[in-house]
């Protein structure tokens, strides 16, 4: 983490999830042994420990609007605000997969839209939450001075909505940055307009250059109708650059990280078996046509797209979680993404795991000592964080 901050990584995302599932295969086995989601522990707890060992690198945590209730999260996530001193980021999500609802008392999840029909107003409540306490609220004791907050600056938000109520205000402090940086995936349509509505983050994962303009474009159209500046919403694009000291060096490392072998198989396999258990299919065969899913649409929907003419197991080779690939030296990569900034738009990239899913310690080098350095050298990445908190810095130029 340390190494991030001093490579002038903007922020980590500490991604989630809520279930041990056993979908895949019928039982554990699969899940533990490929370990693409388990074990995994709490990232809000996490985030403290990582903002304590670091000053100005911002720290994005994932938590599901379809399990928490909008005060205790808003609170928790104020909380932490405070504690990094104003680089918190919440990455919303709603979850997939029912193994992970019959943890909190539900046999299974709602449906995709209803998911996000809650996350629509649950981001609303959070919002008058934050909104409770005017920034000025408390104030240091001095001379004169008998209450450390002025209570007619403290006010409640008396939600009544259609999934939730919720009295206000918070109990804690204003959040250092009025409130913590928002974050959202948004891919399908639901997804886009919440992202559209509310977010200062969108991560995506279009494929392609002509997929990433459309996309960015859409989001900003969508942006500006809700009466937003669209330049308040960043896109990113996921990408695992895999870099080489030489390009045969990085082509012979990216053809062992795209082999798909059946270890990587699995692991892609497990992780879309959100409610469709893909171990009882031949994976030489094409994809079923007759595929539905609740957990995650968006996902579906781009993996027939690349199924046309290709068994599965060609499928998961073919499809992966980036815009593009990114294979060559640190210098012959920076032109490549300076190039797609320059021709599609958008504010930066998401690096995305590296060395099969798993981010080790020499593609943190890789990243940090070879790719950011070229990027600074070029300008297209900064050289210092501005501001004071997360909101600050991504909103200055770079």
């Amino acid at each position: 983490m340390q190494k991030f901050e001093r490579a002038g990584i903007d922020f980590v995302m500490l991604e989630d999830s809520t279930a041990l599932t056993d979908i895949y295969g019928g039982s554990f086995e699969s899940e533990l042994k490929w370990t693409p989601r388990a074990p995994k522990h709490d990232p809000m707890a996490l985030a403290s420990r990582l903002a304590y060992e670091t000053d100005k690198i911002g720290i994005v945590v994932t938590a599901s609007t379809s399990f928490y209730p909008p005060f205790l999260l808003t609170r928790l996530l104020s909380t932490l605000d405070h504690l990094s001193r104003g680089r918190m980021g919440w990455n919303i999500v709603t979850s997939t997969g029912d193994r992970a609802a019959q943890n909190f008392g539900m046999d299974r999840l709602p449906t995709h839209d209803a998911r996000y029909e809650v996350a629509e107003e649950f981001v609303d409540v959070a919002n008058k939450l934050w909104g409770s306490w005017d920034p000025d609220a408390a104030s240091a004791l001095a001379p004169g001075v008998e209450s450390y907050v002025d209570h007619t600056k403290v006010r409640t938000v008396d939600h009544k909505g259609k999934h939730f109520q919720v009295r206000g205000p918070l109990n804690t402090l204003p959040s250092p940055q009025g409130k913590p940086v928002i974050c959202q995936a948004g891919a399908s349509e639901s997804g886009i307009e919440l992202a559209s509505r509310v977010a200062d983050l969108v991560v995506s994962a279009p494929k392609g250059r002509a997929a990433m303009r459309a996309y960015r474009e859409k989001i900003r159209t969508r942006a500006a109708e809700f009466g937003r500046d669209p330049d308040d919403v960043k896109v990113l694009y996921m990408v695992t650059p895999i870099l080489g000291e030489t390009e045969d060096d990085a082509r012979r490392r990216a053809e062992r990280y795209y082999e798909p072998t059946d270890a990587a198989i699995a692991r892609r396999l497990i992780m879309l078996s959100g409610d469709i258990d893909f171990s009882q299919f031949d994976v030489d065969q094409p994809i079923p046509n007759d595929l539905h899913t609740e957990a995650s649409t968006s996902i579906l929907e781009n993996l027939r797209t690349w199924a046309a003419g290709r068994t599965i197991r060609e499928t998961v080779a073919a499809e992966r979680t980036e815009s593009l690939r990114l294979v060559g030296t640190p210098e012959s990569v920076a032109d490549e993404m300076e190039s797609v900034i320059d021709d599609v738009g958008g504010d930066g990239f998401l690096f995305f795991g590296g060395g099969g899913g798993v981010l080790n310690r020499r593609y943190v080098d890789d990243v940090c000592d070879g790719l950011m350095p070229e990027l600074r050298r070029r300008g297209v990445a900064g050289t210092g964080y501005r501001g004071t908190n997360l909101r600050e810095h991504l909103a200055g130029a770079r």
